[in-house]
């Protein structure tokens, strides 16, 4: 078992990398205010959980937009449904199964992301 500490100033956010993990990441988010951790987006594949460590960061959902203070811990499940934002200011670990292949929706952009290839198509196109 390895431990790692998520604060350490070496650690460059890949905490999943840093632990040697192979079936789930994790990566810590340090947010100024305004600044998305990502776009909107859900996940086709893969399942991920926000935890709010410090600070007040708002997240969008398919529900709206909410306010988070530390402890909070929210799940976005696969597909439309778990759609989300995570803006700062605060510090969240969001953590997530690291299944490949995996497609990625981004509503706001109308693209969809094929990893781990990293190409990226418009929703419209047809294939």
């Amino acid at each position: 078992m390895r431990r790692v500490n998520v604060f350490a100033p070496e650690l460059s956010g890949r905490v999943g990398e840093a632990l040697g993990a192979e079936q789930m990441g994790a990566s810590l988010y340090e947010l100024a205010d305004g600044q998305p951790s990502a776009s909107y987006h859900f996940h086709h594949g893969v399942e991920e959980w926000l935890i709010v460590l410090a600070g007040a960061p708002t997240v969008r959902t398919p529900e709206g937009e909410r306010a988070l203070r530390p402890g909070d811990t929210l799940c976005f499940p696969v597909g439309p449904g778990g759609a989300h934002q995570v803006t700062g200011p605060g510090t969240v670990l969001i953590v997530a199964e690291t299944r490949e292949p995996d497609v990625v929706e981004h509503p706001d952009s109308g693209t969809v992301e094929l990893r781990p290839a990293g190409t990226v198509f418009r929703s419209a196109d047809a294939l």
